[in-house]
C-alpha cells in the first residue's frame, strides 16, 4: 500500500512526465487505463424501475510498472481511489449508473458512466445475465488527458442474501501527454472480474476482484440497495 504522501505525488508530480521515453509512457498509460477504467462493483440482475444502488467504494490497484510511475514523479506502487456510486433501475431491464472519484491529496478526479441491460432477469433456477457499456474520464491533471470505454458481460446468481457474480470484457483507453516529446497512447486490455454482493435489508456490501491487462484491482463498496 502507499502512504498519503505517495498518493499526493501520484496526482501532483506528473511534471516529470517529460523525462519518460515513449516506451515508458506506454507502460504508464497501460497501468493508468487499468486503474482508472470503470468498475461497476454490482451484480448482473436489473434493480427494476423502483430500484436504487447507492454506495461509497474504495479500489486498490497494484501498478505493474511502478518504477515508471516513480520516474514520472509519482512514487506509488498501489493506487487507492475512493468513489461514490449511484445506479438507477429503468424500465425494460435497463440500469444506468455513475461514479465520481477524487483521490485525496492529489489532482486526480475521475467520472464514470455506465448503461447495463439485463438479457436474462434470473430466477430460482436461472442466473441473471447482462451486458454493460461504460465510460471513464480524467480531470484535474494538467499534464495528462485520459478517457476509456469498456464493454462487459456479467453473470450473477442470488442465494438468499448473497449474490456472487463473474464477468469479462474489453477496455479501450486513450492517454494523452500534455508535454512535448511524447505521443498519445491507446492501450487495449482484456478484463475479467468476480465479486459478491451481500444485502442486509437496505444495507448493502459488495466486494470485487478485477484483472485488467496485467493489473489487479480489489474494490469494496458499502451503501444501500433496494
Amino acid at each position: 500500500m502507499c502512504s498519503a504522501s505517495a498518493l499526493a505525488t501520484a496526482g501532483t508530480d506528473f511534471t516529470q512526465l517529460k523525462t519518460l521515453s515513449q516506451s515508458e509512457f506506454g507502460r504508464l498509460a497501460t497501468d493508468f487505463t487499468s486503474a482508472a477504467s470503470y468498475k461497476g462493483v454490482t451484480p448482473a440482475a436489473a434493480t427494476g424501475i423502483t430500484g436504487f444502488d447507492l454506495g461509497a467504494e474504495l479500489s486498490f490497484t497494484q501498478l505493474a510498472n511502478s518504477s515508471v510511475w516513480k520516474k514520472a514523479g509519482a512514487d506509488v506502487s498501489t493506487l487507492i481511489v475512493p468513489k461514490l456510486h449511484v445506479h438507477k433501475g429503468l424500465p425494460f431491464n435497463i440500469d444506468i449508473g455513475a461514479s465520481l472519484s477524487a483521490v485525496p491529496d492529489s489532482d486526480i478526479k475521475l467520472m464514470g458512466l455506465e448503461a447495463r441491460y439485463s438479457l436474462l432477469e434470473g430466477n430460482v433456477a436461472l442466473p441473471a445475465i447482462a451486458i454493460r457499456g461504460a465510460y471513464s474520464k480524467l480531470s484535474g491533471v494538467s499534464q495528462l488527458g485520459f478517457d476509456s470505454t469498456s464493454v462487459e458481460v456479467l453473470v450473477s446468481k442470488g442465494f438468499v442474501m448473497f449474490t456472487p457474480y463473474i464477468g469479462a470484457g474489453k477496455v479501450w483507453g486513450s492517454v494523452t501527454p500534455n508535454v512535448n516529446g511524447l505521443q498519445k497512447v491507446s492501450p487495449t486490455a482484456n478484463k475479467v472480474f468476480a465479486g459478491v454482493n451481500a444485502n442486509f435489508g437496505l444495507m448493502n456490501l459488495a466486494a470485487e476482484v478485477d484483472r485488467t491487462g496485467d493489473n489487479d484491482t480489489v474494490s469494496v463498496k458499502l451503501g444501500f440497495r433496494w
